[in-house]
């Protein structure tokens, strides 16, 4: 596995670089401060896999992604210290997306999954193409929403908005509810509205976004209070304010 180490801060490279150094089979092949640098290196040294920063001076590491087209493509892993752009990291193609500091067994997992994928280059090509298709889930009002992303630990999944029963509010925190577990989510809740305004979900509490396809039992508590029931069996009470959007749901 032969790796290329993408940072402005060579701090942190050499802390990656020596956390690879664990690794056997792996190979540190260069490493490069900026993007215009990583773009070179990347063609010349043809890497694997290149760990990558997103900020970074000249040219950061989305705008490297964007000059990646065609030929054959290595595995990226972002490499960053702030959580707030993993959606877009996964829309762009990265393989996975990882927060410093870099823990060891993260590390093993962005690895394993770039070894899977290197055994079989049409896998990271088709891999690839699905997760750039997802662009266009970021605009507003979307018909062709494709993924969510959570997060469960340090990991990041990438969701079918179907297998989502709702979104729940606890504060700052916005958790993604599916049958099996929850996740965190990475945007706020008014944006996610607005991301699945044409689909099933449907504002119930300024604090939950349901999908409508995902009611089991509507209970009128009077005549502006509903009680509604998921299939996982969570209940949610409806607002005064969002009530109409319960009464719509009866005469679909």
């Amino acid at each position: 596995m032969r790796v290329l180490l993408v940072d402005d801060e060579p701090i942190a490279r050499r802390i990656l670089r020596q956390e690879l150094d664990c690794f056997d089979g792996v190979e540190v092949v260069g490493e490069a401060d900026n993007g215009e640098s990583a773009l070179l290196k990347i063609s010349s040294l043809d890497p694997d896999l290149v760990f990558l920063d997103i900020q970074m001076p000249a040219m950061g590491g989305f705008e490297l992604l964007s000059h990646l087209k065609g030929g054959r493509m290595p595995a990226i892993v972002m490499v960053t210290a702030f959580d707030q752009h993993a959606i877009r990291a996964f829309e762009d193609g990265a393989i996975d997306y990882l927060l410093k500091p870099v823990s060891q067994a993260r590390l093993q997992q962005s690895i394993e999954r770039a070894s899977r994928l290197k055994r079989d280059p049409k896998a990271l090509a088709e891999n690839l193409a699905t997760l750039q298709q997802i662009a266009s889930a970021g605009s507003v009002a979307d018909s062709r929403v494709r993924k969510i992303v959570g997060k469960a630990g340090e990991e990041y999944f990438l969701l079918d908005p179907d297998e989502v029963l709702a979104f729940q509010a606890d504060g700052e925190l916005v958790w993604i509810i599916t049958r099996k577990q929850r996740y965190l989510a990475t945007q706020n809740l008014k944006t996610l509205e607005e991301r699945l305004s044409t689909g099933p979900f449907r504002r119930i509490h300024r604090n939950a976004l349901v999908n409508i396809n995902q009611i089991r039992k509507m209970s009128m508590i009077t005549s502006q209070r509903w009680l509604v029931t998921l299939n996982n069996g969570q209940e949610f009470i409806v607002s005064k304010r969002q009530a109409r959007n319960v009464r719509d749901v009866l005469h679909r």
